[in-house]
C-alpha cells in the first residue's frame, strides 16, 4: 500500500507550472544567471564560506518547496525558485573548486556528466524532455533537478573559459554570446528539434550571464571593471523584480501556454 502510494505521488497529475517560452522567459533567465553569480560572490566573501553555503541551501530548499506545493504557474514563485538555484547552483561548483581543490576542466566534465545522466534517465522515464509536457510530479523533479546541474555546469564552465584557458571574463562573455547564437539560427534556419535547441540555449544562457556579472561585479586586478558584486546584485535583482511584476501584471506568459 505505501509503494502503491509512494508512485501515485510522483505520478499524480498537476497543472503546467512552467512559462510559456519566449523573448522575455530568456531576458529573466539571463538576469537570473547573473544575479545568481554576483549574489554567490558577495555572501561568501562577506559572510563565513559555510554559512553561506548553509544559508543558500536553506534559500533553495524554501523555494523548490513553495514550487512544487503551488497547484499552477505563478511568475513569482517560478522565477524565486530559479533565482535560488542560480545562487545556491553557482556555490555548489564553487564548493567543488575552492573547497575540494578540484580543477575547473575536473568539475565541468563531472557536471556534464551528471547533467547528462538526469537526461538520459527522465528520457528514459519519461518518453520526452519537453518542458511542455510536465503534466505530474515526476516531470516536475526531473526539470528542476537538471535545472540545478545546468547551472553547475555553466558555472564551473564559465570560470574554466576565464580562468584556466585564460580568457577573462568579458571575453568568456562574448564567446559564449557566439555560442548561444548557434540554437538560435539552427532553428530559425535548419529547423533542428525544438527540445534540443531549448536545452542546449538553457545551459548556455548560465556561463554566458555569470561571465558578465563577473566582469561587472569583480575588481579590477582579477579582470573584472570594480563595479561591485553587491552592487550587480541589487541592480539584477530590481530588473528581474520588474520583470516578473510585469509578468505577474499582464500574464502574457500564462494565456500563451494555455490557447
Amino acid at each position: 500500500m505505501n509503494y502503491k502510494l509512494f508512485l501515485n505521488f510522483f505520478n499524480k497529475p498537476i497543472q503546467r507550472k512552467v512559462p510559456e517560452v519566449f523573448l522575455i522567459f530568456w531576458i529573466i533567465k539571463l538576469l537570473t544567471t547573473a544575479m545568481g553569480e554576483s549574489t554567490s560572490d558577495y555572501l561568501v566573501h562577506t559572510l563565513d564560506p559555510v554559512t553561506a553555503v548553509i544559508l543558500g541551501g536553506i534559500g533553495f530548499l524554501i523555494a523548490i518547496i513553495m514550487q512544487l506545493i503551488v497547484k499552477h504557474y505563478i511568475a513569482w514563485t517560478y522565477w524565486l525558485a530559479v533565482t535560488m538555484v542560480a545562487i545556491f547552483g553557482t556555490m555548489a561548483a564553487d564548493v567543488i573548486h575552492i573547497g575540494l581543490g578540484i580543477p575547473y576542466l575536473v568539475s565541468t566534465i563531472f557536471f556534464s556528466v551528471v547533467l547528462a545522466l538526469i537526461f538520459i534517465i527522465w528520457r528514459k522515464t519519461e518518453k520526452t524532455l519537453s518542458i511542455h509536457s510536465i503534466f505530474n510530479r515526476r516531470r516536475e523533479l526531473f526539470y528542476w533537478a537538471a535545472v540545478l546541474a545546468t547551472f553547475a555546469l555553466g558555472t564551473a564552465t564559465g570560470d574554466m573559459t576565464a580562468t584556466t584557458l585564460g580568457l577573462g571574463y568579458l571575453n568568456s562573455g562574448i564567446l559564449f554570446a557566439l555560442v548561444i547564437a548557434i540554437p538560435a539560427v539552427a532553428w530559425f534556419v535548419f529547423r533542428i528539434n525544438a527540445i534540443l535547441a531549448f536545452w542546449f540555449a538553457y545551459i548556455v544562457t548560465r556561463p554566458l550571464g555569470a561571465s558578465f556579472a563577473d566582469w561587472f561585479g569583480r575588481s579590477r586586478d582579477l579582470g573584472g571593471i570594480g563595479f561591485g558584486t553587491d552592487k550587480t546584485s541589487i541592480v539584477l535583482g530590481i530588473l528581474i523584480l520588474l520583470f516578473v511584476i510585469y509578468l505577474s501584471v499582464t500574464r502574457i506568459d500564462v494565456e500563451k501556454s494555455t490557447k
